[in-house]
């Protein structure tokens, strides 16, 4: 029997774990992630630090089924940039939403590559 990774608005944390953390070890920030109707995880430096975790801007996210920019007032991200982005299922309904710590939000990107075109090209 062929294994993989099938998420719904049911996955547990323990399901959505590997998802998570391949996110963070692509883009070595924090990242969080639940599903519509269960908690989730909360992942940083490659190890799950939290299976019932839970933020205010991934509910947000759910309950909107949008892209959500901020910066959150409370919750363990407060008063750091995040982006949570609502994955959805093939009707476009949300099922989960995904976040991470927006370090791009921190910094000036223009100004740290104004002297790369290369990299410009690929970032603006």
């Amino acid at each position: 029997m062929k294994e993989g990774i099938v998420i719904n608005e049911d996955s547990t944390a323990e399901e959505l774990a590997p998802i998570a953390k391949a996110v963070n070890e692509l883009l070595v920030i924090p990242v969080t992630m639940r599903s519509k109707n269960k908690k989730g995880v909360r992942v940083e430096k490659g190890e799950v630090i939290d299976y019932e975790y839970t933020g205010p801007i991934l509910e947000r996210a759910l309950e909107e089924n949008r892209l959500i920019r901020t910066i959150p007032t409370t919750g363990k991200y407060a008063r750091m940039p995040v982006i949570v982005a609502p994955v959805r299922n093939r009707k476009d309904e949300v099922i989960a939403a995904l976040g991470v710590v927006d370090v791009v939000g921190t910094v000036d990107l223009g100004a740290v590559f104004a002297e790369s075109v290369h990299v410009k090209k690929y970032l603006f």
